[in-house]
């Protein structure tokens, strides 16, 4: 299966494609800082942005590589998904006042 998959890891906030393995001892380090782009806490609302460091767009155009993912209130579960760190940033600020002003983001 790991043949049919494309894997990416962040230097600094460009995404390089990579083998499995190094893909496979990227990912054994853990979840850490460098595969978050942001986090933010609204009252019991919380906006997560990260780096997904494999291709959610399956070949099908430009690598979605990262996601925007609300936990909470009425956007509870609702995801946005990138192809770049600056997408991702603008995306998150964009979730993250909608969140503040009670907006719904389609």
């Amino acid at each position: 299966m790991t043949a049919e998959l494309d894997y990416w890891m962040l230097d600094g906030h460009e995404p390089k494609r990579v083998t499995w393995d190094d893909y496979r001892a990227w990912m054994e380090q853990g979840f850490d800082v460098t595969k978050r782009v942001a986090a933010t806490e609204i009252g019991d609302v919380r906006v997560s942005t990260v780096f997904l460091s494999i291709d959610h767009g399956w070949g099908d155009g430009p690598p979605v590589l990262f996601e925007t993912m609300v936990f909470g209130g009425e956007m509870d579960e609702n995801q946005w998904r990138y192809s770049t760190w600056d997408e991702a940033v603008a995306g998150h600020e964009r979730v993250v006042t909608a969140v503040r002003e009670g907006r719904i983001v389609e």
